[in-house]
């Protein structure tokens, strides 16, 4: 079984977006079996979908699994619930709110939580530009979905 070994090597694959957390952190990974990845993006008209993909076959190659077929799945959607606990942490750490279902999103500089939406467009489509009151930062917020 390669399932394992082919898991490893995803971990390695970066978002090209968000560079700190991985497509499998991330929750794009949708399947994994010995001759298949399935993967799901975030937002369905996400213009990094072609570089996932292309960094995804480049790695599987890279290790050995050239064999390995790339499919999307559209759906079910992608949901902000499939992003793990470590890629939540490591966006915080990065500097974007990971997504809660509150109104209110905790700012990942300060900790406060007096924050504000200022625009429901983020830097990516799947984020939104948040303020917070307290330290004054601009962040952005990954938009629950």
């Amino acid at each position: 079984m390669n399932i394992p070994t082919i898991l490893a090597v995803l971990e390695t694959v970066m978002d090209p977006e968000i560079p700190v957390v991985s497509v499998v952190d991330l929750g794009i990974i949708r399947d994994i079996t010995d001759d298949r990845v399935c993967i799901t993006p975030t937002y369905s008209g996400c213009p990094a979908t072609e570089v996932i993909e292309r960094t995804i076959r480049e790695a599987l190659d890279a290790a050995g699994f050239r064999n390995v077929k790339i499919e999307t799945a559209l759906a079910p959607p992608w949901t902000t619930d499939w992003i793990t606990d470590r890629g939540k942490a490591a966006l915080q750490t990065y500097g974007i709110a990971p997504p809660e279902l509150t109104k209110t999103a905790t700012c990942p500089q300060c900790g406060s939580s007096d924050t504000e939406e200022i625009s429901r467009f983020g830097s990516t489509p799947c984020k939104a530009q948040w303020r917070c009151k307290a330290c004054l930062e601009p962040f952005d917020r990954f938009k629950c979905h």
